[in-house]
């Protein structure tokens, strides 16, 4: 008799096959259209190319997986590098529903109300998405109207502030040593901006976890 999977080893399962499947779509539409249209990379190129730009986001990728499971659970995980905008979307969604039910990301409940909320955020995000593609023209007058620029420019700001508010009313002693050093670094280092977001999440992380465990060590926490 086939022994019947838990919850967690499905979860494991059907992530895999996903992210696999996904990762093969990703990697046959370049081949596809190069084949297509005769339109095959210099491979020297490809590989020099590779080699000086692979090993940075292998790194990225690791330290991700390390940053966000633990807050966003497994299947969120597996559903949110499907689906990307993690940083900027799907982990203020599943932080806050997991706020809100009152539990956490490694428990039961939390796997299942993280993947849930991820999972409509996906939704909402692709119906958005294809009624912008549908609004386009119509809205673009409105949208570009300068008394709206503003507005757009403080979304994301908005949206990790009311966040950040509850996060760090918890614990404000935590709070101290990540919100001073990504000021310094946004501060005075030009190069820094909003497209190294994905790189600098899991940098802020790592250090908050160092810093904490020595505040723990010395009693200030």
């Amino acid at each position: 008799m086939k022994k019947k999977l838990s919850y967690m080893d499905s979860v494991h399962r059907d992530g895999r096959i996903w992210n696999l499947s996904m990762m093969l779509m990703l990697f046959m539409y370049p081949i596809a259209v190069g084949v297509i249209y005769n339109a095959l990379p210099d491979w020297r190129g490809f590989a020099l190319g590779l080699v000086a730009t692979a090993p940075m986001y292998w790194a990225v990728a690791v330290v991700e997986v390390l940053t966000y499971v633990p807050m966003l659970g497994a299947g969120g995980s597996y559903l949110s590098f499907v689906t990307g905008n993690i940083s900027n979307l799907k982990l203020p969604v599943a932080l806050n529903a997991l706020e809100q039910a009152g539990v956490k990301a490694s428990s039961e409940e939390g796997e299942i109300i993280s993947t849930i909320a991820i999972a409509v955020s996906s939704i909402v995000t692709t119906l958005i998405i294809i009624l912008g593609v549908i609004l386009i023209t119509p809205l673009t007058p409105i949208l570009n109207a300068p008394v709206l620029a503003p507005a757009f420019a403080q979304i994301l700001p908005a949206l990790f502030g009311g966040l950040g508010v509850v996060f760090i009313s918890k614990n404000w002693k935590i709070a101290i040593a990540p919100v001073t050093l990504m000021l310094i670094l946004f501060i005075f280092v030009p190069a820094l901006n909003s497209s190294t977001v994905g790189i600098m999440v899991p940098v802020g992380v790592l250090f908050t976890l160092g810093v904490s465990r020595i505040m723990y060590k010395k009693g200030l926490l």
